[in-house]
C-alpha cells in the first residue's frame, strides 16, 4: 500500500513538473529560429557590453561618477526650492520655474572653471537682453497699434546683429552668452506682448536663472570640486613622461634593429594606437586643443590648493607644453625612421651605438627631470642641467665627422679611397659587430629590406615600370639596388641628425620651464 502511494505521488509530481516546464516542441524551435530569440540575445549582449564600458569608465575615473551625482543633487535641490515657492506668496512665479531647471542642466559642467564660465555667459546674456528688451517693450507700448510691427522689426535686427557678431573669432568664448541674449530677448518680447507684462516676465526669468546658477555653483565648488587648472597641470606632466618614454624607446629600438612585421593601420592614418613608442609623443602633439580648453576654464577659477595667487600663470603651462611639443616632433620623426621601408644595416648602427645611446639616455633624463619638477612645482637646482646631454651630442657629432664615409654609398667611397683605407674601414665595421650569439637576434636581413629583385621593387609602387626585355630589367634591378643601398646608409645619418636637433631644442624647453617657475613662484628644491 505504501509503495502504491509512493508511485502515485511520484507520478503526480512528474505530471506537474511536465505541466510547469515549457515544452520544447517543434513550433517553439521554429519560433526561436524565426529571429526573435536571436534579436533578444543580440539586444541583451549589447546592453551588457554598454554596462561593462560604463563600469570601466567609472572605475578608471571616479570623478565622472562624482560629477553625475552632483548634477543629480543640484536638480533635486532646485526642485525642492520650487516646491517651497508653491506654498509662498510668490507662487505666481512658479510658472517660470522651468528656467531654473534649464539653467542647472546647461550651466552645471565637469570642472569649476567651466561652470563659472557658463554661469557668467548666461548671466551676462540674460541681464543685458532683459534690460534691452524692457526698453524695446516700452517703445512698442508707446507705438500703440503698431506695437507688433515694432517688436518684429527689433527681433529681426537683434537676430541679424547677434548672429553676425558671434561669428567673429575673438567672440568665440562668449558664443553661449550671445545665444542666451538672443533667447532672452525674444522670450521677453513675445511672452509679454499680449499681457503687456514685460517687466514681470523679465524679472521672473532673471530670478530663476540666478537661482539655478547659484545652486550649480554652490554644489560644484563646495562638494568635492574638480579644478580645470589641476587637470591642465597633470596633463603637462603626463606629456613630459610620454615624450620621454617615446624617446627612450625610439633610440633603444633603433639600436636593437627593431622592425615592425606589420605597421598598425592606425599608425598609418595617425589614429590612437596601443604602440608605446607611438602613443607617448602623439599624446603630446595632439593635446594643444585640450590644453586651450582647460586654459580657458582655469583662468576663471579662484585660488585653490597649491595655486594660491590671483592671476595664476596658467598660460605659461601651455607655453611650456608648446615647447615640449616642439621637441616631440623630433621624436616623431625618429620613430618615422623606424617605420621607414629603407633601413640602415646593423653593422653601421653598431659603430655609432655608444654615442647614440648616450644622447638618448641624457635626453630622457632631462625630460623626466623637468616633468618631475613641474609635478612637484620645484625650481631647478643648478644652471648646468644641459651640460651632459650637450657633451653627448658633441661626441656624436665628432663621431659622425670622423666616420662620415659610412654614411654614403660604398661604391662611390671605394672609388675615392686607397686599398689600405678600405681595409681600415672594413676592420672598423667588424670591430663594432655584435658577438655571434647576438648576431642571431640582430641580422642584416631583419634590419635592411633588400630590394634585389624586380618583384620586390614593384611592391613599393613608387617607380614607374614599362614593358622591358630581360637585359633592361637586369640593368634596372642593379640601379634600384644601388639606390636603396645608398639610401639605407643615409637613413642612419638622418636618425643621428634628428637626435642632435632634439638636443638643440631642449634649450628652449628649459627656458620656458624657468620662466614658469619664476611666474608661479615654484619653491626651491632645497626647501
Amino acid at each position: 500500500m505504501a509503495a502504491k502511494i509512493g508511485l502515485l505521488g511520484q507520478s503526480f509530481v512528474e505530471r506537474n513538473r511536465e505541466r510547469l516546464l515549457p515544452k520544447s516542441n517543434h513550433s517553439d524551435l521554429e519560433y526561436c529560429n524565426g529571429g526573435n530569440c536571436l534579436v533578444f540575445r543580440a539586444l541583451s549582449d549589447r546592453i551588457a557590453q554598454i554596462y561593462r564600458k560604463l563600469y570601466k569608465m567609472g572605475h578608471s575615473d571616479p570623478r565622472k561618477v562624482l560629477f553625475a551625482m552632483k548634477a543629480g543633487l543640484s536638480l533635486a535641490i532646485i526642485s525642492l526650492a520650487i516646491y517651497i515657492q508653491d506654498h509662498s506668496p510668490f507662487s505666481k512665479l512658479t510658472r517660470y520655474s522651468v528656467w531654473a531647471i534649464l539653467t542647472v542642466v546647461v550651466v552645471f559642467e565637469f570642472s569649476v572653471g567651466a561652470t563659472l564660465t557658463k554661469g557668467f555667459n548666461r548671466a551676462l546674456g540674460t541681464f543685458s537682453a532683459g534690460g534691452l528688451a524692457l526698453g524695446i517693450a516700452r517703445l512698442s507700448v508707446l507705438a500703440g497699434s503698431y506695437n507688433e510691427l515694432v517688436i518684429t522689426i527689433n527681433l529681426f535686427i537683434a537676430g541679424f546683429f547677434i548672429t553676425y557678431v558671434k561669428q567673429y573669432p575673438a567672440m568665440k568664448p562668449y558664443e553661449y552668452g550671445f545665444r542666451v541674449f538672443l533667447l532672452t530677448f525674444c522670450v521677453v518680447l513675445i511672452s509679454g506682448r499680449r499681457t503687456s507684462e514685460f517687466f514681470f516676465t523679465a524679472a521672473s526669468r532673471l530670478v530663476f536663472i540666478a537661482l539655478g546658477a547659484g545652486i550649480s555653483l554652490f554644489v560644484n565648488i563646495l562638494i568635492c570640486p574638480i579644478w580645470a587648472g589641476e587637470d591642465l597641470h597633470k596633463l603637462v606632466v603626463k606629456n613630459f613622461n610620454g615624450v620621454a618614454k617615446s624617446l627612450e624607446g625610439c633610440v633603444n629600438g633603433y639600436l636593437q634593429c627593431f622592425e615592425y612585421e606589420r605597421i598598425p593601420s592606425k599608425i598609418l592614418i595617425y589614429q590612437a594606437s596601443d604602440d608605446p613608442l607611438y602613443s607617448g609623443y602623439r599624446s603630446a602633439v595632439q593635446s594643444s586643443s585640450q590644453e586651450e580648453s582647460l586654459l580657458e576654464f582655469a583662468l576663471w577659477e579662484p585660488p585653490h590648493g597649491p595655486y594660491k595667487t590671483f592671476s595664476y600663470p596658467w598660460r605659461s603651462y601651455v607655453e611650456l607644453s608648446g615647447a615640449l611639443r616642439h621637441c616631440a616632433l623630433m621624436v616623431m620623426a625618429m620613430h618615422g625612421c623606424i617605420l621607414s621601408e629603407i633601413q640602415a644595416p646593423p653593422e653601421k648602427r653598431q659603430v655609432f651605438r655608444e654615442e647614440l645611446q648616450k644622447v638618448g639616455i641624457e635626453g630622457t633624463k632631462i625630460l623626466r627631470l623637468l616633468g618631475s619638477k613641474v609635478q612637484k612645482m620645484e625650481k631647478l637646482s643648478g644652471r648646468g642641467i644641459l651640460f651632459e646631454v650637450h657633451e653627448a651630442a658633441k661626441k656624436l657629432q665628432i663621431k659622425i665627422d670622423q666616420q662620415s664615409f659610412l654614411l654614403v654609398s660604398s661604391k662611390s667611397w671605394e672609388a675615392a679611397r686607397h686599398p689600405n683605407e678600405l681595409e681600415q674601414t672594413e676592420n672598423l665595421i667588424q670591430d663594432h659587430m655584435p658577438p655571434q650569439s647576438e648576431a642571431k637576434d640582430i641580422s642584416k636581413d631583419s634590419c635592411i629590406r633588400k630590394w634585389s629583385s624586380v618583384d620586390n621593387v614593384r611592391k613599393m609602387g613608387s617607380w614607374p615600370f614599362l614593358p622591358l626585355d630581360a637585359d633592361a630589367m637586369n640593368v634596372m634591378d642593379e640601379e634600384n639596388s644601388a639606390v636603396y643601398e645608398s639610401a639605407s646608409s643615409l637613413s642612419l645619418a638622418t636618425f643621428a641628425s634628428l637626435l642632435i636637433e632634439f638636443v638643440a631644442r631642449l634649450q628652449n624647453l628649459v627656458d620656458e620651464f624657468e620662466e614658469l617657475s619664476e611666474k608661479a613662484n615654484f619653491r626651491d628644491s632645497s626647501d
